[in-house]
């Protein structure tokens, strides 16, 4: 009996080392290996339950005097299963706590894109705006220009009118002083 409880606890040392191992690796796997490996995980798990039934088992047809020293092991390699199954969710758990956190920080940057993007039309639409605006200022300001063309154009028409005119009083002028002069001459020498 003790020989088949002792092959058990040999198949159950290597089991719960190599269930050791894998659950250390399953956070560093890729998502496809991981899923596998989990399974895997769980799968072994069931065999390690199954290997501390049939030790329980032969415990139980130890006679009662030799009983104790094994029923302390079997008491360690309950905890040693439970700490395992403890430590397998535990990972889990991580896997699922950073997949959320993942999930909050796209969260966030799908918030702050959208954000940024209701900013950039509305960026947009000022410039539109502002873009409408310039153009109306140039459209005045060649309306203004044109009228101050026409008005530069017209304020030199009067000043050249205005010169014409003092020209032509002047001349007015010398000929009304040299008729009067021929006059007051023709009338001095007559005399």
């Amino acid at each position: 009996m003790s020989s088949d409880f002792e092959g058990y606890e040999q198949d159950f040392a290597v089991l719960t080392a190599e269930i050791t191992s894998k659950i250390a690796r399953v956070p560093r796997l890729p998502p496809d290996e991981k899923k596998q490996m989990v399974a895997n995980v769980e799968k072994q798990l069931e065999e390690a339950k199954e290997l501390l039934e049939q030790m329980d088992l032969e415990v139980r047809e130890i006679p009662p005097q030799s009983r104790g020293m094994y029923s302390n092991r079997m008491r360690s390699y309950k905890q040693e299963m439970g700490k395992l199954e403890t430590d397998f969710r535990a990972h889990l758990l991580d896997n699922t706590e950073r997949l959320e956190r993942s999930s909050r920080r796209l969260e966030a940057g799908y918030q702050i894109a959208v954000e940024t993007e209701q900013i950039g039309q509305e960026m947009l639409e000022n410039l539109s705006h502002d873009r409408e605006k310039i153009q109306r200022a140039r459209e005045r300001l060649r309306e203004t220009d044109a009228n101050l063309g026409k008005s530069s154009r017209i304020l030199t028409g009067m000043l050249r009118r205005i010169i014409q005119n003092r020209i032509l009083l002047v001349i007015l002028g010398i000929i009304v002083v040299i008729t009067i002069l021929a006059a007051i001459t023709f009338s001095v020498r007559r005399h």
